[in-house]
């Protein structure tokens, strides 16, 4: 059973950044893909970024692109997001989520094709 554990989520002002951290236990992280995802209040969960097994391919967002970046420390199990340049439309609870069935160069912003969740990180971006 994998366990994911988000952190690294805080008030931040605009314009300002973040760094999430994404921390597996259980299972080797490096076989899956991993995605960011996000829900603001009274929104559905929506797909931020998604980072390949490999680590080789990574998808965003169009609201995003230019101000998050996605990595994987495979020797920490860690999966972060460096999010800059935060807009107050970026204030929701971020989640991470592990895709098993990917292959090893693909990762998808669908969150229907992720079958292990963590329990979420709030991002405040306000003045």
């Amino acid at each position: 059973q994998l366990q994911l554990v988000e952190s690294g989520g805080g008030l931040v002002q605009p314009g300002g950044s973040l760094r999430l951290s994404c921390i597996a236990s259980g299972f080797g992280l490096h076989y899956y893909a991993i995605g960011w995802f996000r829900q603001a209040p009274g929104k559905e969960r929506e797909g931020v970024s998604c980072i390949s097994s490999n680590g080789e391919v990574t998808n965003y967002a169009d609201s995003v692109k230019g101000r998050f970046s996605i990595s994987r420390h495979t020797g920490k199990s860690t999966v972060y997001l460096e999010m800059n340049s935060l807009k107050s439309e970026d204030t929701a609870v971020y989640y991470c989520a592990a895709d098993v069935l990917a292959v090893q160069a693909m990762c998808v912003l669908d969150k229907s094709d992720y079958t292990y969740w963590g329990q979420g990180t709030q991002v405040i971006v306000s003045s």
